[in-house]
């Protein structure tokens, strides 16, 4: 989401871009936007300046006489950028997809400086000022700033957790979820320690947190002012997670905590996420605590063991087939050396499993038939292949 240092690289864009340029014509707006049309037409000129997360535009009438330039009023249009709001300036036949307010200007070839915002989350105010709901800007407006929030600070905004706090405009005016993890980081100060006690001891002139820090290190509130700074020098676009930026390896090569990975991070109550390093502090949230510090990694371990577990038991297939493959190869051999007795072997193999099953128990223990039965086989003659009892080959004798 674009910051106090990208709102200001976005004014020095477009007052670059617009510097010696007449425009012309009415200012047409998308046709998907719901968002006022601005009804300007004419010959004009286009100046930008920004102040936190919002941005002017002042579009002032041209004319070279006097009875020209006094028929219109200068026009401002304020926009907050949302998440992906920006300006382009481009040919008219190369004008973005996104554009939902687009300026031309007047000579040849005809260019355009677009309003572009692909997710539609930023809006403009024609005839609009800055916000009165917004807070000194913390890169212009430092005494303003640092003296509005000392003056505060013992209102119920800052109860909260000192990394929530840093997102509310009312006081940090330009700080958003990249700013707050790098000022918290560079300050020493966990993100869920309470806010009060780390700003109240400043109203008392002590410069340094309650939280230790080093005797050098400047407070909260002037990296607050001093790491904006360090994005609008380095040069770049600043924060551009869409890579529209050729230097932003350069931001990514300045930031210390945001979306590192040997960094900790955790949905804050506003499911914000805020890296930082060592211990969170005391107000973390109850619900991500769990999900986010004690679960996550824990579900992390668990995914890990088992992963390593599957390829522990992959292995151990992989060993069991090569032993098949060693056994099957080892049997192939031995049948190839023995082609001579592959009958026997199967006849043998065959006798055993087609042998008949064990007839009945009865009367086998003894080596004697019972007598019931002795009776029957004495009445019923001899099947054939079956061997004929005692009794009855006696009395055939005596016949």
């Amino acid at each position: 989401m674009p910051e106090c240092p990208e709102l200001h690289l976005a004014s020095q864009f477009v007052n670059i871009v617009c510097k010696g340029r007449i425009f012309k014509g009415p200012v047409i707006k998308s046709e998907v936007s719901k968002l006022a049309e601005v009804d300007f037409n004419g010959e004009y000129t286009i100046s930008a300046a920004s102040r936190g997360k919002e941005i002017k535009l002042t579009l002032v009438p041209y004319g070279k006489g006097k009875k020209s330039a006094n028929k219109r009023k200068p026009l401002d249009i304020v926009f907050q950028f949302g998440m992906s709001g920006r300006f382009d300036f481009d040919k008219v036949a190369e004008m973005r997809k996104h554009a939902h307010l687009n300026f031309f200007t007047k000579d040849e070839p005809r260019m355009v400086l677009s309003y572009v915002d692909p997710r539609r989350f930023g809006k403009w105010q024609v005839g609009g000022d800055w916000s009165t709901k917004r807070g000194p800007c913390v890169l212009f407006e430092y005494d303003e700033f640092r003296r509005n929030v000392l003056e505060n600070v013992k209102k119920p905004a800052f109860n909260k957790p000192i990394c929530e706090c840093l997102l509310n405009q009312k006081y940090f005016n330009g700080v958003g979820n990249y700013l707050r993890s790098e000022i918290l980081f560079r300050a020493g100060i966990p993100p869920f320690v309470s806010a009060r006690s780390v700003l109240e001891p400043l109203t008392n002139g002590v410069t340094k947190s309650g939280v230790k820090v080093k005797k050098e290190s400047p407070d909260v509130l002037e990296l607050c002012h001093t790491v904006p700074q360090e994005v609008v020098n380095l040069k770049g676009g600043g924060y551009d997670p869409w890579g529209r930026d050729k230097n932003f390896a350069i931001f990514i090569g300045w930031l210390q905590c945001y979306n590192k990975p040997e960094m900790k991070n955790m949905g804050d109550h506003n499911k914000r996420t805020v890296f930082y390093c060592g211990d969170p502090g005391p107000m973390v949230p109850k619900d991500i605590q769990v999900r986010g510090v004690k679960r996550f990694p824990k579900q992390a371990n668990v995914s890990s063991k088992k992963m390593k577990k599957d390829l522990e038991s992959s292995s151990e297939s992989s060993e069991e087939e090569e032993e098949e493959e060693e056994v099957l190869t080892k049997g192939k051999k031995e049948d190839e050396g023995s082609k001579a007795k592959p009958k026997l072997a199967r006849s043998s193999t065959k006798s055993k499993s087609t042998r008949p099953s064990k007839k009945p128990k009865q009367g086998r223990s003894s080596g004697k038939l019972s007598p019931a039965l002795s009776s029957k086989s004495a009445r019923s003659p001899a099947k054939k292949g079956q061997r004929p009892d005692r009794g009855s080959a006696r009395s055939a004798r005596k016949k």
